[in-house]
This record gives C-alpha cells, structure tokens and sequence, in this order.
C-alpha cells in the first residue's frame, strides 16, 4: 500500500469518533498489520481503516456495476428494443402479483 491509497479516502475530522469496529485476530495477525503500517508510517487504526474503506469500494464498484463488452451491450440493448413475447409462466406470476398487490388485471 502506497500513501496514494490513503489519500483516496475522504478526510475525517480527527475530533471524534462516533462508531466503532472492534475484532478479535490471531496474534501474527496483529504482528503483520502493525508492521505493514510502520512501514509507510502510519497508525494501525489507520491502516485497518483505510484498507477497510478501500476493499469496501471495490466490492460496492464491482457489484453495483455492470460492463458489458461490445457484444454484451449490443444483445442487451436489442433485448430491450424487441423484447420477446412474455412466456405463459411470466404471464401467470405477473397476473399473482396484480392480485396480491390488488391491481387491475388487465
């Protein structure tokens, strides 16, 4: 981790604190954290922060959003240009749901 990646995570005021993570970890574990964050000169706080906060954003980036190669955008976009005639199983769930929801059946 490079200091460039701390710098990513939006600046929070240092007055207080109002959450909080606790977690129990084996003590090699402990042992690696704190000298991978000695090593760019940082406190373990920090460090389990900020790489907590990184992970997080490529997780919601990689599961919030699609990237369809150029094949993948074509058939998606013909789909919803001509979409197939709705099979008799669709059709029986969407008449379910108008009746629990109470809405007209048409």
């Amino acid at each position: 981790m490079n200091m460039l990646a701390i710098a990513e995570r939006p600046k929070q005021r240092r007055s207080k604190a109002e959450d909080r993570i606790d977690a129990r970890l084996p003590a090699e574990t402990k042992r690696v954290i704190e000298h991978a964050a000695s090593l760019i000169g940082v406190t373990v706080s920090d460090f389990v922060i900020n790489q907590a906060y990184n992970a997080a954003q490529t997780v919601i980036k990689d599961r919030e959003r699609w990237v369809l190669d150029r094949a993948q955008s074509n058939a998606f976009v013909e789909t919803l240009l001509n979409p197939p005639e709705p099979s008799e199983g669709l059709k029986q769930a969407a008449a379910r749901f108008k009746a629990q929801e109470g809405l007209d059946p048409r």
